[in-house]
């Protein structure tokens, strides 16, 4: 549910500061892209100044297996939201299956450091509340690039919003002070995932804005559809290791 989600929205953090500087693409789905491109630009600045330096630390510090633990830690916490919204979308053997792979990836896999689950046969889902809302005949409206939360539309930007009040850490009894450590953490791993993802886009696209917002656009209505990733690179494929 959410680590797609996330890997676009931090995706967006890596726009050039040479954004403003690029004519506009006239997109129709992208009436504002005046307004986004000025944004992106300030998410870049946030970027460079915090979200950056950590993930580079965090990548030269942590060895791969602790970044792949933790990586399925988060996602094993996602599946919690992921099972909300197939339940709301009537896929109830999907969240029957999302629901096992907690407890299993909770119980076996080490508070979900593992995933037992998927070498189980039980499949990971990508279902998010922007996806119920259009499951359910909701339209995406105009893209739109939020201040720190980055690529989204008039559908998915408050969809986001539900699917952070599902996240686990946000409602468990822990202490403040704990969930905020987990979404440093979360967000961090993210960021270290996405600087694979920055190389590419290097090679790809002379215009990152371009090109995070028509996988951005071209991703979400696969998803909402349950079709397969219609882009015409395979990278998102590869970082969600599909």
């Amino acid at each position: 549910m959410f680590r797609f989600v996330f890997l676009l929205i931090l995706a967006s953090l890596m726009a050039g500061g040479c954004v403003s500087t690029q004519e506009l693409s006239n997109h129709p789905g992208d009436p504002w892209e005046g307004f986004n491109r000025k944004v992106y630009g300030f998410n870049d600045n946030i970027d460079r100044a915090f979200l950056l330096p950590l993930a580079s630390g965090y990548r030269e510090l942590a060895p791969d297996f602790v970044e792949d633990g933790v990586g399925n830690f988060f996602s094993n916490l996602d599946d919690v939201g992921v099972a909300f919204n197939n339940v709301l979308q009537f896929k109830f053997l999907d969240a029957a299956s999302d629901v096992c792979r907690v407890v299993v990836n909770s119980t076996v896999g080490l508070l979900g450091f593992i995933d037992v689950a998927s070498h189980m046969g039980l499949r990971k889902h990508n279902e998010d509340f922007g996806q119920t809302l259009g499951y359910w005949g909701v339209g995406t409206g105009p893209y739109v690039v939020l201040p720190f939360l980055g690529p989204g539309n008039l559908r998915d930007g408050p969809g986001k919003i539900v699917d952070m009040a599902l996240w686990v850490p946000m409602w468990a009894d822990i202490k403040t002070a704990e969930r905020n450590n987990l979404f440093a953490l979360y967000t961090t791993n993210k960021r270290a995932e996405l600087m694979q993802l920055e190389e590419k886009t290097k090679e790809l696209s002379r215009d990152r804005y371009v090109f995070i917002r028509d996988a951005y656009l071209d991703h979400r209505k696969s998803l909402v559809n349950d079709g397969e990733v219609s882009l015409d690179d395979e990278l998102y494929q590869e970082l969600e290791g599909e």
